[in-house]
């Protein structure tokens, strides 16, 4: 059985494939969406739900940007559960304060909002937080939360009833050119035949291309999250990150002082072995979700990082938190991981094959927050438009 009048099929509906198909649906091509699964579970679902341009580059900052109007954009129409609260970076020390400044003009300069937050205003805005920890924050208030285990899957029913095909359940085993069609065999023996193929797969490198995967510069990283119980009458608004993220993003990165903080940094501290930084972000239900840590394998080796979670990672991620926000309560409800893709030497891989099958995947953390712009990008560099 075959399909002939796709204009595109999107392998992969997780938040990098999905966006892909927005996109090339608001240009009026006739999309089909392929997922695995009954429902998205890699990295889309298994992260905080924050989004979060503030903690990225200049690039990809801007991709960030337009991600945030076009979630709000949706959201007005159809619930995804949006929730624009802002984030803000809690800086633990002079030198993350420094850092903060010296963002705050990066991003006047590039007309994003941020406002610096005294001591405090940082005490007063967040309940719980140690006022032997914070020395300033800043804060952006145009940034959102999702819920990351739904959204996706309402962002699906959203595109569903504008016209797009979604399978489920289906597994692609093949996509090979015949001359300007490209046919795509699913493991259900269906195949479709479509003009172009973009392949979004995340971290799942085995049943296409294994041998370009292999040799390519794409590692994977093994992120360690948790989440609380419901917190009893307590609010934290929006996203927190904290000193160790402003050490790690790459926004702070373009800082003048940021090299020679780094080279004072402990290079054989726990934090450094885990790839540890605090992230604090509650959820509809009330609880918090915190986290997180970074393990890396290329991605030939990605079965050495185990499906084991590390309770050494945990309790450290628990003990620094603790120091952090004092919560109602700190008792542990879920404990997962997630697997993302990333590359070593670029900011996310892409090959084009045969002229109409175009691999775009390797990411990294910046799929919630980039997705959304990048593919509106990448579309129209694909289709010419």
């Amino acid at each position: 059985m075959a399909d002939i009048d796709y204009d595109l099929v999107v392998v992969g509906g997780g938040v990098l494939g999905t966006f892909h198909a927005y996109h090339a649906m608001k240009k009026g091509l006739k999309v089909a969406l392929l997922e695995k699964d009954s429902m998205p579970k890699s990295a889309t679902v298994r992260n905080f739900g924050q989004v979060v341009p503030s903690g990225m580059n200049t690039k990809w900052q801007e991709y960030g940007r337009k991600s945030l109007k076009i979630y709000k954009k949706i959201h007005a129409k159809f619930n995804i559960t949006v929730r624009q609260e802002g984030s803000i970076y809690l800086a633990s020390n002079e030198e993350e304060v420094q850092l903060i400044e010296e963002l705050r003009e990066i991003n006047r300069i590039n007309e994003y909002t941020s406002i610096l937050f005294t001591k405090a205003e940082c005490l007063s805005r967040y309940p719980g937080l140690n006022e032997n920890y914070v020395k300033a924050g800043l804060f952006f208030p145009e940034e959102i939360t999702v819920e990351p285990r739904t959204m996706i899957g309402r962002i699906h029913k959203y595109l569903q009833k504008k016209g797009l095909s979604i399978f489920y359940q289906s597994k692609v085993i093949e996509c090979y050119a015949l001359g300007n069609e490209v046919s795509t065999q699913l493991a259900n023996g269906r195949m479709l035949l479509s003009s172009k193929v973009i392949i979004c797969n995340g971290s799942d490198f085995k049943t296409l291309y294994p041998q370009l995967f292999a040799t390519s510069d794409l590692e994977i990283s093994k992120l360690q999250m948790m989440q609380t119980k419901p917190q009893e009458n307590y609010k934290i608004p929006g996203s927190v990150l904290t000193g160790l993220s402003i050490r790690r993003y790459e926004a702070f990165a373009e800082c003048p002082s940021y090299l020679k903080i780094k080279s004072k940094e402990l290079l054989e501290s726990p934090e450094k072995k885990w790839g540890v930084h605090i992230l604090f972000k509650q959820a509809m239900d009330g609880s918090v979700i915190l986290g997180d840590s970074h393990e890396y394998a290329d991605a030939e080796n990605i079965d050495d990082l185990g499906f084991d979670l590390n309770m050494e990672i945990d309790n450290l991620m628990i003990k620094k938190a603790k120091e952090i926000f004092e919560l109602p309560t700190y008792e542990i409800n879920q404990r997962w991981f997630g697997m993302y893709s990333q590359c070593k030497n670029s900011d996310i891989f892409e090959r084009t094959i045969d002229r109409n099958i175009h691999i775009v995947t390797g990411i990294g953390g910046k799929g919630m927050t980039g997705s959304a712009g990048f593919a509106k990008h990448n579309i129209n560099q694909i289709f010419n438009i």
